[in-house]
């Protein structure tokens, strides 16, 4: 199956850098590009890629916005977003991980890194880098109100409080089962009842979760 990409970057050399090795893959196709958010909502309303590379800040609407438009909370069809930024745009990228993005890379990473995330987010996962993920959400978690109602505490087994914890920490299925001493599949099996009992989309929307609702700083 060939995965279709939009690239959306206002950098014209960034943009044919990352459409020259997607399209170089035999599983991977570029069917559009664009240089601001608006043009990438626009496009992928036209297009329906699997997977939208977004930067994050560029003139005439930025990726946040546009993020939130294809994958936000209430979009009857959301496309995956796989985020592009740099270290120094923390807080954008906490944004637009808000904003429903499945994940995000920094524009210098290796083109295997940008090759794997596309995949990753297409398949339905979520791609976060441990270490950055957990400076962004700790650092701008304390600014957002706990959601209302019940807290994970009310809704998941002790068990899966600890699974939620793991995810928190950037653990991936196979970290969180030797430190469990369970198997993958049953990581597994507990990461889809978090999700579905929380009415979370993917792992990105369960660290977000986990660090506003106080259940790790």
């Amino acid at each position: 199956m060939t995965i279709s990409v939009l690239v959306c970057d206002d950098q014209a050399l960034i943009r044919t850098g990352f459409a020259t090795i997607i399209d170089a893959q035999p599983d991977l196709e570029i069917v559009g590009e664009c240089g601001d958010g608006r043009a990438a909502v626009d496009l992928a309303h036209r297009l329906r890629p699997d997977v939208v590379v977004m930067d994050v800040r560029m003139p005439g609407g930025d990726g946040i916005e546009a993020t939130r438009r294809l994958a936000g909370a209430g979009v009857a069809d959301p496309v995956t977003v796989l985020v592009v930024t740099t270290f120094n745009l923390d807080e954008y990228v906490y944004e637009a991980l808000r904003a429903g993005a499945s994940g995000f890379l920094l524009k210098d990473a290796p083109p295997a890194h940008l090759l794997n995330g596309i995949r990753t987010v297409a398949s339905g996962g979520a791609l976060l880098d441990p270490e950055v993920t957990r400076r962004l959400v700790g650092r701008y978690a304390a600014r957002i109100r706990p959601p209302e109602g019940r807290g994970p505490t009310d809704v998941l087994t002790p068990r899966e409080l600890e699974v939620l914890r793991l995810i928190a920490d950037g653990l991936s299925n196979r970290e969180i089962a030797v430190a469990l001493q369970v198997s993958p599949e049953t990581v597994k099996t507990f990461v889809s009842r978090i999700l579905t009992k929380l009415g979370l989309r993917d792992r990105v929307q369960a660290v977000v979760y986990a660090y506003r609702t106080g259940l790790v700083t």
